[in-house]
């Protein structure tokens, strides 16, 4: 059974990048060598693996990763603290504005 990674990634400037891999160490490796220029860690690094979630159905792993993406970032530092109690709030307030 293939495992899938979500994975959160905390960069020196200190914003978050999301990702998805099947090989998550080696992914964390591409990401600190710099070995796609064109990605958004690059210029950012040095970088942090903050929070990972393992997933045998790739689609749902993709569909995670999409969700998370959208997040604001206080909703994914109470993701990646396991502050899962005010996920809901912080999804309500980003619609009372």
């Amino acid at each position: 059974m293939k495992i899938y990674f979500v994975y959160i990634l905390k960069c020196a400037d200190n914003t978050y990048y999301t990702g998805i891999t099947s090989n998550l160490e080696k992914r964390i490796m591409e990401h600190e060598s710099g070995k796609h220029i064109d990605s958004y860690t690059y210029k950012r690094r040095p970088i942090k693996l903050v929070y990972f979630a393992e997933f045998t159905n790739v689609d749902l792993a993709i569909s995670t990763e999409k969700q998370i993406k959208k997040w604001s970032k206080a909703k994914k530092e109470a993701l990646i603290n396991n502050e899962y109690n005010k996920l809901p709030n912080l999804a309500k307030k980003k619609f009372n504005n």
